[in-house]
């Protein structure tokens, strides 16, 4: 009876001590812990951290709380007390140590603390770039990979994965101009995703599909596949056969141009990047028969940290707006109208001819892209390909994707 008196006059003090906004204050050489009322503030290098008790017990990586193996969680999150606090805590030979009511023990290196706090997300970019226009583009001469490299060479294709993880486009040539040799190459890249149009397709303007892409019109910039909830993330091209005038292939840097937008108007920046718009597919062409409606901002952003991820941008493909106040609508077409102003800009287009033996791999959530109109024959092959695979095979290289 006495020991659960003084349990409870131990609980009943600590919990005073922290609420008000009270601290006590721990300090070593390389950091300084303050606690508070339901975190603990850690400064570490000159960064303050804010990590919530709950999270440090839910992070653990002691051996009964995770499975170094895996690399999974063996502790059940929904366990945890959402009041815990640490009974102790202290800073130990460049580790954060914490005792648990329980008698468990938590160790975090203050190294791992930094780099997975919130402070350090925000102020870090998810992945690396380089935003460009066509002069930026030209003037930086990026290599482009080799068929007879990067099908056995890995630095080539860390060469290869670096440069399109940084422009968002890459070119690999001296690729056979054959179906199968595209495929063998896009395979060592990445996994082919399959979708309406199959896997592996190889098309020319006549009119097989209900897209205007199967025809010899222009097409404006645009993204691919809209009208999907998770838009295609990556997609290859390779012209086997051009026996044509014009075809040129237009790329532009949906990025650089929304920065320009955001610097310039960041109102119509926040408005583009919060609204959701539908696109939609309808095709009712011979055995196909589709009805896609994919819905989200034009620009997507991460909360954190306001980087850039995702573009979707196909005015051919816009469905009806029909998913914001009528009182917005206005203000929206305005920052549409600034956008597209802004993508079509001359400076910012980046004219390329695709010919036999040249394959082109396209950020399909950044880079837009579009072509002139043509006369005469001019067929191409590709296939939409994983963006999950992709930056874990950049991953793999130890590049930040």
């Amino acid at each position: 009876m006495l020991g659960t008196v003084q349990q409870r006059l131990r609980a009943a003090l600590k919990q005073t001590q922290l609420l008000s906004g009270s601290w006590r204050q721990i300090t070593q050489r390389s950091a300084t812990v303050q606690l508070r009322e339901d975190h603990l503030e850690l400064n570490s290098g000159g960064t303050w951290m804010h990590l919530n008790y709950v999270w440090l017990r839910d992070h653990c990586r002691s051996e009964t709380s995770y499975n170094s193996k895996t690399n999974q969680r063996n502790l059940d999150t929904a366990n945890i007390d959402l009041n815990i606090r640490p009974d102790k805590t202290s800073v130990e030979d460049g580790q954060l140590v914490l005792t648990w009511p329980d008698g468990h023990v938590t160790k975090y290196s203050l190294s791992w603390l930094a780099e997975n706090s919130y402070e350090a997300k925000k102020k870090k970019p998810v992945q690396p770039r380089i935003l460009w226009n066509a002069d930026i583009y030209n003037k930086a001469n990026v290599p482009a990979a080799k068929w007879d490299k990067i099908m056995s060479c890995d630095d080539e294709l860390k060469m290869f994965l670096q440069n399109y993880l940084l422009y968002g486009f890459a070119f690999v040539e001296g690729v056979p101009p054959t179906v199968e040799a595209t495929e063998a190459v896009t395979k060592r890249v990445s996994i082919i995703r399959e979708t309406t149009y199959g896997g592996m397709w190889s098309f020319t303007a006549d009119f097989s599909r209900g897209d205007t892409a199967y025809s010899t019109l222009a097409l404006d910039r645009h993204t691919d596949t809209s009208y999907f909830h998770e838009p295609c993330g990556i997609q290859v091209f390779h012209c086997i056969k051009h026996a044509a005038t014009g075809g040129r292939t237009l790329l532009v840097d949906g990025f650089y141009a929304a920065e320009k937008l955001r610097q310039r108007s960041p109102e119509n920046f926040e408005l583009l990047s919060s609204l959701p718009i539908p696109h939609e597919y309808i095709e009712q062409t011979g055995s196909h028969k589709n009805h896609m409606i994919g819905i989200g901002p034009l620009l997507n952003v991460y909360p954190w940290n306001n980087e850039m991820y995702l573009v979707r941008y196909n005015n051919s493909d816009r469905s009806a707006i029909n998913t914001i106040p009528h009182d917005l609508v206005q203000k929206w077409y305005v920052a549409h109208r600034e956008l597209t102003t802004e993508l079509r800009q001359p400076e910012n287009e980046l004219w390329v001819k695709l010919t036999p033996g040249k394959v082109i791999f396209i950020d399909n959530w950044r880079v837009m892209h579009g072509r002139e109109s043509f006369t005469g024959v001019r067929q191409l092959c590709g296939c939409y390909l994983t963006r999950d695979d992709v930056l874990s095979a950049a991953r793999g290289f130890g590049l930040q994707a």
